[in-house]
């Protein structure tokens, strides 16, 4: 058992030692990005980019089942578009890069290298909208946005990174309600059943909303340092920025009336959050859903008579199974192949060697838990179908178990101090909701941010954790990346 528990990647820092330089660790060894000569802006490398691909290929399935629609916009917003929500542009004013030159000429008028697409979809629907015949647009594009972020991490916080961002626009509040709720749906069901990440979820408070929205919905993901992760939001806008663009339709009756807009995204940080939920130190432990090879064939012993094509036909039979899987026929050790798999998070991996052979039989090695399986040849592959379910279930419930373990309760300023001092994670304390006693937390605490609102559980108290003033509302509080 210590044998097959022995850590055989050398080169990556433990967790509990350090866990940023962790991080850091296994970015670089699973080759997943790196670094540009612009600071912030990332190489995504193909096994990084693979497992977006993945990301964006479930994602955008789950999208078309509820009626999205893929366009693209362009990444230039000329300045005067971008003026015309105030809230919106001092929400993004200091992460703007600009365009001012076209070749050796100033430009008239600055360009925005888009942060965000609100204003380029707005004004589309504001030239293309006319009538309730129009309505609705339930548009999403897959993109990159640049931010000119002051401090970076790959995949956690880039200046320019993938994601995807949904912009529709309704006849009627109550429809562009149930979209904003619909898209949070998705997400929540995407994180939970593909990447077998649990969170809590809920309504972000008036300061942590999204600039110009009128609520925003949030997943929160738990990293294995405690800190939170916003993995996914969903916004209703009302018709704040419609009508600052003037989007207007005439109704049935010939009557005019504004629209109602949502807009909801999920971006490459994703891929930090797989890493730092499910990660371990000998690298990555990707969900099968997701992970861009699900099974890797090991020949042991490969020189021996026999050995690779027997294994190449096992890969033959377990690709028939529609299961992503490769073979390992480099001339390195079995060690080190072993090794590789585990840096990159490959689900399960089939060792065959020429006794293996000899007793017909393979032997199944799970990522997760190093569990050895010996099965018989020909049952492999349907073996791995069902084990490679029960590795995503089970690290569902590892992630689960950890995060439940690291939620707490507090009703006094002081307790939630000490708490957040001794515990990593989470803590439920009541908010009178007062956006200073919101800043007070933060200060006292050391960075713990009010991260959703809790809206279907009993108060803990009738009272705020932070001023005392009877408290209106539940919340999730905690540090977060």
């Amino acid at each position: 058992m210590a044998k097959d528990n022995k850590k055989l990647v050398q080169s990556i820092t433990s967790r509990e030692e350090d866990f940023a330089q962790w991080y850091t660790d296994v970015v670089r060894e699973a080759e997943l990005c790196d670094y540009s000569s612009v600071k912030g802006c990332l190489n995504y490398l193909p096994n990084g980019y693979a497992i977006w691909e993945n990301i964006q290929a479930d994602l955008d399935k789950r999208f078309k089942e509820t009626g999205v629609e893929n366009v693209y916009l362009p990444m230039l917003i000329p300045e005067n578009l971008l003026q015309k929500e105030a809230d919106h542009v001092e929400g993004f004013a200091p992460e703007v890069a600009w365009v001012t030159h076209g070749g050796m000429e100033r430009l008239q008028e600055r360009l925005c290298i888009r942060p965000t697409s609100e204003t380029l979809f707005c004004e589309l629907w504001s030239r293309t909208v006319q009538s309730y015949r129009d309505l609705p647009k339930v548009w999403n594009q897959w993109n990159s946005v640049l931010r000119w972020e002051k401090t970076t991490r790959p995949f956690l916080r880039s200046r320019e990174f993938l994601w995807q961002e949904g912009h529709t626009i309704h006849a009627t509040y109550e429809e562009a309600e149930e979209r904003t709720l619909m898209m949070w749906k998705v997400y929540r069901d995407f994180i939970s059943e593909s990447l077998a990440i649990p969170f809590v979820a809920g309504r972000k408070t008036e300061s942590e909303k999204f600039a110009g929205a009128q609520d925003t919905y949030t997943v929160e993901a738990l990293m294995h340092d405690g800190k939170a992760l916003q993995a996914a939001t969903s916004h209703f806008f009302g018709n704040g920025f419609p009508d600052a663009y003037d989007i207007k339709y005439l109704d049935k009756n010939n009557e005019l009336h504004s629209v109602y807009e949502t807009s909801w995204g999920l971006s490459t940080r994703i891929i930090g959050a797989i890493i730092m939920v499910h990660g371990d130190d000998s690298g990555l432990v990707l969900p099968p859903r997701i992970a861009p090879k699900q099974v890797r064939v090991i020949p042991v012993a490969q020189h021996k008579e026999g050995v690779l094509d027997r294994s190449e036909e096992l890969l033959a039979a377990i690709r028939a199974e529609g299961l992503r899987a490769d073979i390992d026929e480099s001339e390195k050790s079995p060690g080190w192949k072993f090794s590789e798999q585990e840096m990159l998070g490959i689900p399960v991996r089939v060792e065959l060697g020429p006794k293996d052979i000899e007793n017909g039989q393979a032997v199944l090695v799970r990522r997760d838990t190093r569990e050895k399986t010996v099965v018989s040849i020909d049952d492999v592959p349907a073996v791995l179908k069902e084990l490679l379910e029960t590795v995503q279930q089970d690290m569902y419930d590892r992630a689960k178990a950890f995060l439940d373990s690291h939620i707490d309760e507090a009703q006094t300023m002081d307790e939630m101090k000490a708490k957040f001092t001794d515990n990593r994670g989470f803590i439920k304390a009541m908010w009178c909701g007062d956006e200073s006693c919101e800043e007070m937390i933060k200060t006292e605490t050391g960075g713990a941010g009010s991260r959703c609102l809790i809206e279907d559980e009993e108060p803990i108290s009738d009272r705020c954790v932070c001023c005392g003033k009877p408290a209106k509302y539940k919340v999730f509080w905690g540090k977060a990346y």
